[in-house]
């Protein structure tokens, strides 16, 4: 909390002829975050950090129930493997995946020598690469979420659910998936919330071409030497990160809740 304190007090400050802090209250701060140039910034962070989300969801779903409905003997291997990229640098990680993307990279050169290509794909220095090396990174948190969620549910509920008359996918959208809401909003918020406060990511494989609310607030405290307004927009990131977790924590209870009623 103490940090959260001093990063909202700092953001009504005003910042000095040569850096540091002026000691004058006002709201100028605020005002400027929500000026055109600075909301674009916003919602394109919003866009990507969305578009990771929703794709680490859709992998990362039938990954974690693939692994949940495994023998047990063989789900720790499978969550080895979920994990393998956490042993590794995140740095390393992220050039990496510019050796392949880059237009003399190992995927421009497959698709060349597959035909598929007659000119090297634009794959890097964008939001297509932001993206990628966003979900590189967090998938792990979703599928390690979505597998706590999914292996709690015994198999006499689907044998009851299939005893009944239900398929296959009527048991999945009537009884697997409305239980699994709250490690889907968890994973959701794992990953939104990291991937919506990355910096790293955008500045290597987007090129500084697409600036993220990450890049923004570390530019003001290291470059512009501006505290008070990047205390201003940590602070509005902030708010959000917290406005995820509320709606997480009722979807958690409003899910118990069912649970207890049924």
């Amino acid at each position: 909390m103490l940090p959260c304190a001093l990063v909202f007090t700092y953001s009504f400050f005003e910042r000095g002829v040569y850096g540091g802090i002026d000691y004058i209250f006002g709201f100028d701060n605020y005002l400027r975050a929500v000026d055109p140039l600075y909301l674009k910034i916003f919602l394109t962070s919003f866009k990507i950090a969305s578009l990771t989300t929703i794709l680490a969801l859709l992998i990362g779903y039938p990954a974690a129930y693939f692994i949940a409905r495994l023998p047990a003997d063989r789900q720790k291997a499978f969550l080895v493997l979920a994990i393998l990229p956490f042993w590794s640098n995140y740095l390393i990680r992220t050039y990496a995946w510019i050796v392949l993307l880059n237009r003399e990279g190992l995927i421009n050169r497959a698709l060349a020598g597959l035909g598929l290509a007659e000119e090297p794909l634009p794959l890097l220095y964008n939001e297509f690469a932001i993206v990628i090396g966003l979900l590189y990174a967090y998938l792990p948190f979703m599928i390690l979420t979505l597998y706590s969620s999914i292996a709690r549910l015994g198999p006499e509920l689907h044998e009851a659910s299939a005893d009944l008359g239900a398929s296959a996918m009527q048991t999945f959208a009537h009884v697997t998936l409305p239980l699994t809401v709250p490690g889907i909003a968890a994973g959701s918020v794992f990953v939104f919330v990291l991937s919506i406060g990355n910096f790293i990511t955008p500045d290597l494989l987007g090129g500084g071409r697409s600036i993220m609310v990450g890049n923004l607030i570390y530019d003001q405290f290291l470059s512009a030497r501006d505290w008070p307004f990047g205390a201003s927009l940590a602070f509005l990131l902030i708010g959000i990160m917290l406005s995820l977790l509320f709606v997480q924590a009722w979807l958690v209870n409003r899910s118990a809740r069912r649970g207890v009623d049924v």
